[in-house]
């Protein structure tokens, strides 16, 4: 072979080498250019948690805006507006329904036979309207009073005494949200003000959070407190009335505690009812407001109305992995 069959023989295989070396590192390119288009960079994304079946979001782009508006004011501007029953308490425990903070005492030694019949008549009469899907706040509002009037009266009449209560509480099924201490232990860590606002027994709720470790000083509960008597024995209710759909009004008659935390910009608002919606209503410059919405009951009727209502909604999830989730980001 002449040396310029040999150049061209030289030529051809250069170029067909560096032909094959152009398209690997081009498809090298093409491949990395898809991973990182693929690349999970919202913040929910990153968490596991939000993959979970129970997790429903009608907007994902508005949670992740709002969550890091939380992430940019961090600690010293986050306060948490939170329901308790079936919102930290469990709704369920292996299928079996959870004690609200009435229904420990409704079940309790202390109540006669007679007045829990009395009660289990009114829970069965009034609790299907509470949750009734076909009716409006507006609607389901006298019927909630009358409720809590006749209960509350039956309760009165039974004569409580204020010194067994602790024993009353640590005797029931009451039963934390799992991922409860992680919540509470984290807020305290980062000063973060935690305001409980529940239609509850207040009474009853300090002691299920004082059992369980986690009423520290930056916890502010407001619910239904007892009166007693000087003998310790209950005589009747203090304040105003506190139901499912009156937290509005609650809310307004706690605006000095609200504006002590007016620093605070930033809430997390926690639920299990659309009347809870309502609790960070005297608030004010709020900047970012998650709302973390429980569904527990009747979902397939309600699912659509709390979609449009919360940010986040939670069905049949009895952790608090999702608020855990959010809150080691923000802290």
């Amino acid at each position: 072979m002449d040396r310029t069959a040999v150049v061209k023989v030289g030529a051809a295989a250069s170029a067909s080498v560096c032909a094959l070396f152009g398209g690997v590192v081009l498809a090298q390119y093409i491949v990395a250019k898809k991973k990182r288009a693929g690349k999970k960079t919202r913040i929910i994304e990153m968490m596991p948690q939000f993959e979970k079946s129970s997790v429903h979001m009608r907007d994902p782009e508005r949670v992740e805006q709002i969550i890091c508006g939380l992430i940019k004011g961090g600690a010293s501007k986050l306060q948490i507006i939170t329901d308790f029953d079936m919102t930290l308490s469990k709704f369920a425990v292996n299928g079996e329904r959870s004690p609200t903070c009435h229904n420990i005492i409704d079940n309790c030694k202390l109540v006669t036979e007679e007045c829990r019949t009395k009660l289990l008549q009114l829970k069965n009469k009034y609790y299907p309207i509470e949750v009734d899907p076909h009716l409006t706040m507006e609607e389901k509002y006298p019927f909630m009073v009358e409720w809590y009037f006749k209960s509350h009266t039956l309760l009165v009449e039974q004569r409580l005494e204020k010194d067994k209560l602790a024993e009353v509480v640590s005797e029931s099924d009451a039963a934390l949200r799992e991922g409860y201490e992680q919540f509470f232990d984290r807020l305290q860590q980062h000063n973060v003000p935690v305001f409980i606002f529940s239609a509850g027994l207040g009474d009853v709720l300090e002691e299920i959070i004082r059992q369980a470790g986690v009423y520290h000083p930056n916890v502010k509960v407001v619910s239904n407190f007892m009166d007693f008597d000087e003998n310790g024995v209950l005589k009747g209710f203090k304040g105003e009335l506190i139901h499912v759909y009156n937290k509005h009004d609650g809310a307004l008659r706690n605006t000095e505690y609200f504006k002590q935390v007016k620093e605070y910009c930033n809430v997390v608002l926690m639920g299990d009812s659309l009347g809870d919606l309502s609790m960070a209503d005297g608030a004010p410059n709020v900047e970012n407001i998650l709302k973390i919405g429980f569904l527990n009951d009747k979902v397939e009727e309600r699912l659509d109305k709390y979609l449009d209502s919360y940010d986040i909604v939670l069905v049949k999830d009895e952790t608090l992995e999702v608020p855990n989730a959010i809150l080691q980001k923000v802290l």
